[in-house]
């Protein structure tokens, strides 16, 4: 079921292969939306996170949806890619999230415990390879019965999302939702 608030889509998972609840998204990955995604990525534009997060926060409809979210993670990076990058996307957006709503960061939890292949250079059968278990969680006992909010950029296939969606299970949450900018 596709349920579109005003500015933004959430989508119930229906499918089996997926582990999380909901997907919230505000773009469709495309145009410009597309182009200032990648910048923020690739291009050492890490500001832009302040426009992605006060899109959000500014819609209170969205607002409303997270009220009852005890916990956002972001997706980690590799240590490797930290360091290339200088910047984790998917944290910039999660801790602004956290301080303008009020819900707890847990960046200590969920892990890549692997440097592979960036996601963007695959299709999607080698990306659903390609992401199998380079995730590990770690003080799990703070996830349980727990409402999360897992944050990420993109949506294009869901492999990196459904793989960390896979390792918070094991913790025994109440929901998980997905959050990102765009879906492809």
């Amino acid at each position: 079921m596709l349920e579109k608030q005003s500015g933004f889509t959430i989508y119930e998972n229906e499918e089996l292969q997926n582990y999380f609840d909901y997907h919230i998204y505000f773009f469709k990955y495309e145009g410009i939306i597309r182009q200032t995604i990648l910048r923020y990525k690739f291009r050492d534009k890490s500001y832009l996170y302040k426009t992605f997060t006060n899109f959000f926060i500014k819609n209170e409809n969205f607002c409303r949806f997270l009220e009852n979210y005890d916990i956002i993670i972001p997706v980690p990076i590799s240590k490797k890619r930290n360091k290339e990058r200088g910047y984790n996307q998917s944290l910039l957006i999660a801790r602004e999230i956290s301080k303008k709503l009020n819900i707890k960061l847990v960046k200590n939890c969920l892990y890549k415990t692997k440097n592979v292949i960036e996601q963007s250079k695959l299709s999607k059968e080698e990306r659903e390879q390609n992401i199998q278990g380079v995730y590990s969680l770690k003080n799990s006992e703070k996830l349980e019965n727990k409402k999360i909010l897992l944050v990420d950029d993109i949506f294009t296939t869901g492999s990196t999302v459904n793989e960390c969606c896979k390792v918070l299970l094991s913790a025994k949450p109440s929901e998980i939702t997905v959050l990102t900018i765009a879906k492809d």
